[in-house]
């Protein structure tokens, strides 16, 4: 089961998960190209690449935004929706052109976010401004 789903609270759903740019798997790639010639250590460099990149969740619910890596330890960032100040989304020129790019979530204090090399950013962004309006905004206003 994914962590996304074993550490819900009760009431607490998930309203998008934000998937990985294929950019962000060059590494995988040249491993495997490389292990084709060769079915040595770039081999085991491609597996743990692999595993890697799939033990990265990232999402937000309608109460915090996660990201979680690891692939037997784990480590996660949390912030909650009531905590953030900022949503930025950062796109090279080729990130526009080939679809991916940052998005950067300031929270109170010091805290930050980053959710790197996201595959459609700009829909990530509108997710997490859809669940903080939805769930942070419209409850101060006494519209929820």
């Amino acid at each position: 089961m994914a962590y996304l789903d074993e550490s819900l609270a009760p009431g607490e759903a998930i309203i998008a998960r934000f998937e990985l740019h294929w950019t962000a798997k060059w590494r995988l790639i040249v491993f495997l190209v490389l292990a084709i010639p060769t079915l040595g250590l770039a081999l085991f460099a491609a597996l743990y690449e692999w595993l890697r990149l799939r033990a990265i969740e990232q999402g937000v619910t309608n109460r915090r935004v996660v990201r979680k890596t690891g692939i037997v330890s784990r480590t996660t960032e949390e912030l909650r929706l009531a905590s953030i100040e900022t949503i930025d989304l950062h796109q090279s020129t080729w990130g526009r052109l080939f679809g991916f790019g940052d998005v950067v979530l300031t929270g109170r204090g010091e805290s930050s976010m980053i959710f790197a090399r996201l595959a459609a950013p700009l829909d990530a962004k509108r997710a997490i401004e859809g669940a903080y309006a939805a769930n942070v905004e419209a409850p101060r206003n006494g519209n929820g």
